[in-house]
């Protein structure tokens, strides 16, 4: 049966379950009589709701509240264990894997450290990745001891470009040796999980962007662009904070024509000046002395320090200091541009190197971003840091299946038949 809107019946039943899921879920606990003003349902439609998404466990109650006059009313709240999601981060210096249940608390995580001497490309072996990940999702599943049959998906963050063909995600990420790297593919035949758990595959600055606005600085904004500012930089455009981004390959914008050489092969990216990479190199070539052998973490921990000594009696690094200054003005420039483009209500910035940098840095990034962006629009956005911290882009790759989990009104893509238990979770029984 069609309504006059041309949607079925099931189709205003999904909308309707989505509609509740997601104010409990963001606002709850709630009781029925408040869901229906917060969703725009009837009474009736809440109630028939309600009692399916109770009676499917996805939904509990969570005590009660007096109401004036009558009896008191039961609240509800979201279900902890009715779901459960695996967050990735495919980051510049580790991969972090964690696994979360259906409110977002965190109930295992492990990570994998990538080398940090020897070519960057070396890093990133795509069989090694694929290798960590497969032994990052069986850890954090044993750890938890999750049944499988409740995992919504994997959520994964990944530096480059997406493209989702028939083969599934397919990662274009030039900076890191990736060509045409069939991603989903290669986990679905290397990892032990059911054939019917989704892969949720993106960009890393997107996924911080989804973790940002729905918990973080962005909540409340219309739009936002989030910053991720690691080893290179990139950013991710929020349009309606329910939605996905749209992720910005913004560290290859030219600022200086027959500049730097990029670790994308071009010349006079941004990156190439405002990266955590490229900073530590031009700190360097000035004269500068980064840790031996230290990962970029440790060598921007030293700069920092530096540049910003915590004895008053130090004088600061002046190298240190003029380069990042320099580097405040690439960026602000950066910024500059993204205002202009996109007139933000916020400007947030996320990523290790970001929120290492910190508030006193993003100071003198927001002065130059003034000096370069129109007014008006530069007058309408704020700037500041992200409030997650360095898990964020975790947190937003699980939030990907959970998002779509939530828009088919709380049911899987499809029913998950009986499979045989995998491999981890075997060897938990024989342990037991």
């Amino acid at each position: 049966m069609h309504a006059r809107t041309g949607r079925t019946v099931r189709d205003l039943r999904r909308e309707n379950r989505t509609a509740v899921l997601r104010r409990l879920y963001f606002d709850g606990p709630k009781s029925r009589l408040m869901l229906g003003p917060a969703t725009g349902l009837s009474s009736g439609s809440v109630s028939n709701v309600v009692a399916e998404l109770l009676a499917e466990g996805l939904v509990e109650e969570a005590g009660s509240v007096d109401s004036a006059g009558g009896r008191p009313r039961t609240l509800l709240r979201i279900t902890p264990g009715s779901g459960f999601m695996i967050g990735v981060d495919i980051g510049e210096t580790r991969i972090r894997i964690e696994l979360f249940d259906l409110t977002l608390t965190e109930l295992a995580r492990t990570e994998r450290a990538l080398a940090c001497s020897g070519p960057r490309t070396d890093r990133y072996d795509v069989d090694l990745v694929v290798a960590h990940l497969r032994e990052g999702i069986a850890e954090v599943l044993l750890a938890a001891d999750v049944p499988v049959e409740r995992l919504l998906g994997v959520g994964v963050g990944v530096p480059g470009i997406v493209d989702h063909s028939e083969d599934g995600a397919v990662v274009h990420g030039q900076t890191i040796g990736w060509d045409t790297v069939p991603l989903e593919r290669l986990l679905r035949e290397a990892v032990d999980l059911p054939e019917t758990v989704p892969y949720w595959i993106d960009n890393g600055a997107k996924t911080l962007g989804q973790a940002e606005m729905w918990f973080g600085a962005g909540r409340g904004a219309r739009s936002a662009v989030v910053v991720l500012f690691g080893s290179g930089v990139g950013a991710c455009v929020v349009t309606d904070p329910m939605e996905p981004g749209r992720a910005l390959e913004w560290g290859h914008l030219t600022v200086r024509v027959r500049g730097r050489r990029c670790r994308c092969g071009s010349h006079g990216c941004l990156e190439a000046y405002a990266g955590a990479e490229a900073l530590l190199e031009r700190w360097r070539e000035a004269g500068g002395r980064p840790p031996a052998d230290a990962d970029e973490e440790t060598a921007l921990t030293a700069m920092l320090a530096a540049a910003y000594p915590a004895d008053a009696d130090r004088a600061p690094d002046a190298t240190a200091l003029a380069v990042l200054e320099e580097t405040a003005e690439y960026l602000g420039a950066g910024f500059a541009d993204l205002i202009n483009l996109f007139q933000p209500d916020r400007i947030l910035v996320g990523g290790w190197a970001g929120l290492q940098l910190g508030t006193g840095f993003l100071h003198t990034v927001t002065r130059y971003a003034a000096q370069y962006a129109l007014r008006y629009p530069a007058s309408r956005t704020s700037i500041s840091l992200g409030t997650l911290g360095p898990q964020a882009v975790t947190v937003g790759a699980a939030l990907l299946p959970l998002a779509d989990f939530f828009a088919r009104g709380g049911r899987t893509p499809e029913t998950k038949p009986s499979v045989p238990a995998p491999a981890w979770q075997a060897a938990l029984q024989d342990r037991v």
